[in-house]
């Protein structure tokens, strides 16, 4: 079913909802038990008391049963004021306890008759959208009118028997036609032209594309100077529910979509991306302390995701054997290199050495779901980060990405989870906590919270900071009192001790027109003299994008895509022949 996601989770809410109310229903009856058998023993006790005071008995005893007797009175005073008040909230509770059932119920079908209406109203204004373009008549010699006439994303109206084919979800299709009117080959500013190296095993042939003498001086400058532009993002209006829509519950990764998602960037170079502060490990490898220097390790791994904050964006999946290389040996001291190793599902071996002392190297496999609401990107795979002169070896994970208001809204993105980052040699430990953004919380977004730890456990170092913005650290005392993060955080706030590990660069001038490129991402792309031929910057359908050519771009990608599943079935026929073969 369409909803069956949303289904279990409303009655996951459900039956927490009515677990909580039975529990407050017990307590409420245990406090009434109480209230019962405290007022019958205290009763039970005066009586008790007032019967051996009347007996004949010795004057020293007298004199204890009147100190017992005393002090039963103030007990007994006491009592009955608790008593009282347990009275007052029993009564008070027993009268309001339905109301708030009520209340709580009523929020919830309310809080879900909201979401299922604007789905509802997503999906009828994808409707209009399309009986418009249907509807609309074009002069028979108009540019596009016979992509107009027949719309394979956009069927005419004709082709829609009634609106509950709206409703209906189907199997992602292998391959989602993009029509014509998706891109325009408008006049571009500052715009490259298109690239391809002959003998290129990405970019094939492709009589639409040719490396002209532009393009050959395009290289001798990208020598010489780094870029700090490319041409803006054209203003293409494109219903993004319209085609997600059919991809509830898929893994997208397997799923061929249209550039209009895209970001003139690939998935190897993002990966490269995350050595945009690549200065903390540079600090790091200077440490002598191994929790200094992981405090260091741990501001570098919540810096990789500085970048994501504004890009709703998707890089081009990587074709198989695709490789990207950044050589920034003379200006930074590293040299980085990237290639996608399997295709399904997509993974990527990445290496990274560094002249100033350390190594870092990881492989990650990209899965990604849509939920119908929101698309949860979980990379899948181990860093590692190793520094020479120590011999420290660090390793962590990567925490899911959510991208929210797929149907309805502005996109945004959130981090969320724990990383745990690890020094085999050591056995130290930080435990980094990415706090999901709530509507109800009345902590800063994008919040980010970790601890450093020797072997033993004894927390030295609290980290606090967002993920978005910088991080900063606090050496802890023993004077802190409590011993909790939540303590170690109010204590240290306005402490002496705190020191800047890390703070995000700010984005380029205009870089809402760039799709929200840093400094770093802007230059990874520019065209390179001297690399290999499966290099992501050869790749015809991402410069065709960069260019704003988005028309040429979906066809460029399709074609590449369809050559890749033609060598995949080949290769699969001839090891099922090797295998036949024995």
């Amino acid at each position: 079913a369409d909803d069956s996601g949303d289904e279990a989770v409303s009655q996951t809410d459900k039956t927490e909802l009515q677990s909580t109310l039975r529990t407050l229903s017990s307590k409420v009856e245990d406090l009434s038990t109480c209230n019962d058998l405290i007022a019958k023993h205290g009763t039970a006790l005066q009586r008790s008391l007032s019967e051996l005071e009347s007996l004949r008995l010795p004057p020293d005893s007298t004199d204890k049963i009147k100190q017992v007797n005393e002090r039963a009175t103030l007990f007994r005073i006491t009592s009955n004021a608790m008593i009282n008040a347990c009275r007052d909230f029993l009564l008070l509770a027993q009268t309001h306890s339905k109301k708030w059932q009520k209340s709580l119920q009523h929020e919830r079908e309310q809080r879900i008759r909201l979401e299922e209406t604007l789905e509802q109203l997503a999906k009828q204004h994808n409707h209009l959208e399309r009986a418009f373009r249907g509807a609309t008549v074009l002069p028979a010699g108009a540019p596009g009118a016979a992509g107009s006439a027949k719309d394979p994303c956009c069927p005419a109206k004709g082709d829609v028997s009634d609106e509950d084919d709206d409703n209906e979800f189907f199997d992602a299709p292998e391959i989602i036609p993009v029509p014509e009117s998706l891109g325009h080959n408008s006049p571009r500013r500052g715009s490259f032209p298109p690239s391809r190296r002959t003998g290129s095993n990405i970019s094939g042939t492709s009589s639409e594309i040719s490396l002209d003498e532009q393009y050959k001086h395009q290289l001798e400058d990208t020598k010489k100077e780094k870029r700090t532009r490319i041409p803006y993002k054209p203003n293409y209006s494109l219903n993004l529910w319209s085609i997600m829509k059919n991809c509830i519950g898929k893994e997208l990764s397997k799923i061929p979509m249209p550039v209009n998602f895209n970001e003139p960037l690939s998935m190897l170079q993002r990966l490269t991306e995350d050595l945009e502060y690549y200065e903390l490990l540079d600090r790091a490898a200077k440490c002598e302390s191994s929790l200094e220097q992981l405090c260091y390790v741990a501001a570098f791994t919540v810096s990789s995701y500085s970048t994501t904050v504004f890009r709703t964006s998707k890089p081009f999946n990587p074709l198989l054997g695709e490789t990207f290389e950044l050589d920034r040996l003379e200006e930074s001291g590293y040299r980085s290199l990237c290639e996608q190793v399997c295709h399904h599902p997509p993974a990527a071996a990445h290496h990274v050495d560094s002249k100033n002392g350390w190594t870092l190297r990881q492989e990650i496999k990209i899965t990604s779901k849509f939920r119908g609401k929101y698309l949860s990107i979980m990379p899948l795979g181990t860093i590692h980060c190793v520094f020479h002169s120590s011999g420290n070896h660090y390793t962590w994970k990567k925490v899911t990405t959510t991208v929210h208001n797929i149907i309805v809204g502005k996109l945004w993105i959130d981090q969320s989870g724990e990383i745990e980052i690890v020094n085999h040699k050591t056995g130290d430990k930080c435990v980094l906590k990415f706090v999901p953004y709530s509507y109800f919380s009345r902590d800063v977004a994008r919040k980010v919270t970790g601890e450093v730890a020797d072997p033993a456990g004894k927390v030295h170092f609290f980290l606090l900071g967002t993920w978005d913005e910088k991080m900063d650290c606090y050496k802890v005392t023993a004077g802190t009192g409590d011993s909790s993060a939540e303590g170690r955080q109010r204590a240290h706030e306005a402490d002496e001790s705190r020191v800047l590990l890390w703070k995000r660069n700010p984005l380029p001038k205009y870089a809402e027109n760039m799709y929200y490129f840093s400094e770093l991402a802007l230059t990874l792309n520019a065209p390179e003299g001297g690399t290999a031929p499966t290099d992501s910057r050869w790749r015809p359908d991402q410069r065709l994008m960069e260019n704003g050519r988005w028309d040429e771009a979906n066809a460029e990608k399709q074609r590449l895509e369809e050559k890749q599943r033609l060598s995949r079935k080949r290769r699969e026929a001839e090891a099922a022949r090797a295998s036949e073969d024995g």
